[in-house]
């Protein structure tokens, strides 16, 4: 009998310990989503050195197209948002290492990527493009022939760029974005190719010049960038991404800071 109670015993605990694993795991699995709801706050990985995406304003506040998301985000999930200002170096570790619930800093999706965290849907664009004054009427890249067009040696948009651009386009070539952007500030180039973040910046800086987005080199969408088993705190924020979207949200948003509507994002 000793014995016959001594088994069960152990018995009794083996199951009560298994109980406690599975629920562990459980707890893990949607433990972001969890403490978000019981903490009422959540910690959003946001850039400030990079505008229009994310900067300080005159008054030292973050503002951008990615920290307005992150106002959405904890909007939608009723929790007071903390932004956490990163770099494109620590973006991802911070996640990694639960300094942040999620990021949202113009981050890409890759395979390399993939392989350390999950992604959401695409809540904005990121991409290359042509930009040139309202006046001068571009629809197509065959309306670039004769004209001249200020970008950056060796760049990607240089090299989009010469897979579309008709013959007649004449390069003037600089060494880095801002001489670029320099020479078309100053009326030395028709046209300029570069991305969406830098023309923003331009845009904002110089609004006499009257420029704005013509045509498109390439999209990058960004993505949320969320904790691997996050899968419940996945499943919200791509809630939240598709509201946004069939309401007009990203798109206003979009418009707002980079000059041209968010496009067709993908899921």
């Amino acid at each position: 009998m000793p014995a016959l109670s001594t088994c069960r015993a152990f018995l009794t605990l083996a199951l009560a310990a298994s109980a406690v694993v599975a629920t562990t795991g459980a707890a893990q699995a949607q433990g972001a989503l969890d403490n978000i709801a019981k903490s009422k706050t959540v910690k959003i990985a946001v850039p400030t050195d990079y505008p229009p995406y994310g900067s300080v304003d005159k008054t030292m506040q973050p503002v951008g197209l990615d920290v307005d998301m992150a106002r959405l985000v904890a909007t939608k999930l009723g929790a007071k948002l903390e932004l956490v200002p990163v770099t494109r170096a620590n973006r991802i570790p911070y996640l990694q290492t639960k300094k942040a619930d999620l990021v949202i800093s113009t981050l890409g999706k890759n395979a390399e990527r993939e392989k350390v965290i999950d992604f959401s849907a695409a809540y904005a664009p990121f991409f290359q493009g042509v930009f040139a004054a309202k006046s001068l009427p571009l629809k197509s890249f065959a309306d670039m022939a004769g004209k001249t067009v200020g970008v950056t040696r060796g760049a990607m948009e240089d090299q989009e760029l010469a897979k579309v651009a008709p013959a007649g386009l004449e390069y003037r070539r600089f060494e880095d974005n801002n001489a670029t952007i320099a020479a078309f500030v100053s009326g030395q180039v028709q046209t300029v190719a570069t991305s969406g973040a830098v023309a923003a910046e331009m845009i904002s800086r110089n609004p006499q010049l009257g420029a704005e987005y013509k045509l498109l080199l390439k999209d990058s969408p960004c993505f949320i960038g969320i904790a691997k088993g996050e899968e419940a705190l996945k499943a919200k924020v791509n809630e939240i991404i598709a509201a946004a979207k069939s309401d007009g949200t990203l798109e206003a948003m979009s418009k707002k800071w980079l000059g041209r509507g968010a496009g067709d994002l993908p899921l």
